[in-house]
């Protein structure tokens, strides 16, 4: 796809947000299963049933995902979307590469084994290694541009308010 395709495909969709903010609001929403057998979640994508389990870390057996890895493989795909739909619609000359997100996580936290432990990753880090012959100023744009529309990025890095309920099935 080239800049000129992206802006007529998101034209039309900027300017019905613009006449009606309400319009761009889209809750997005997932979906588990907890039947079955083990200490398992049966995840339904828009493209397969993945089943969650606990991490080899935690006393998992690593046949299943592990949430933890879900997580920074959203980041990594909507970081890599992100990045790609930024360079096309700046004409930058991207010819391919790379993207990584790694974590910290300290298993004494989930475990329960140290209080002072954090629970949930402590640290972050997405990486980008580009096949491009562009200029250092374009790719800090490029970054800066990425990091600022990367949806998943902008919610780890400033956190919504997260609301848990519970109730039962009767």
């Amino acid at each position: 796809m080239d800049a000129e395709t992206l802006r007529a495909l998101q034209a039309p969709l900027k300017e019905k947000y613009k006449a009606d903010k309400n319009a761009a609001l889209v809750t997005l929403s997932a979906q588990g299963e907890l039947s079955g057998e083990g200490l398992a979640c049966k995840v339904s994508t828009s493209r397969a049933l993945i089943e969650a389990g606990l991490h080899p870390a935690t006393g998992g057996a690593g046949m299943q995902a592990c949430s933890g890895d879900m997580l920074l493989e959203a980041l990594v795909a909507c970081a890599g979307v992100t990045l790609k739909a930024v360079a096309t619609a700046i004409d930058f000359r991207l010819r391919g590469g790379a993207v990584r997100a790694e974590g910290d996580l300290d298993f004494r936290g989930t475990l329960g084994v140290a209080k002072d432990a954090p629970v949930g990753f402590a640290g972050i880090r997405l990486m980008f290694v580009l096949d491009t012959d562009e200029s250092q100023e374009r790719i800090d744009a490029l970054t800066r541009l990425t990091e600022r529309y990367c949806v998943v990025f902008q919610t780890l890095a400033a956190p919504p308010k997260l609301v848990l309920t519970v109730r039962t099935a009767s």
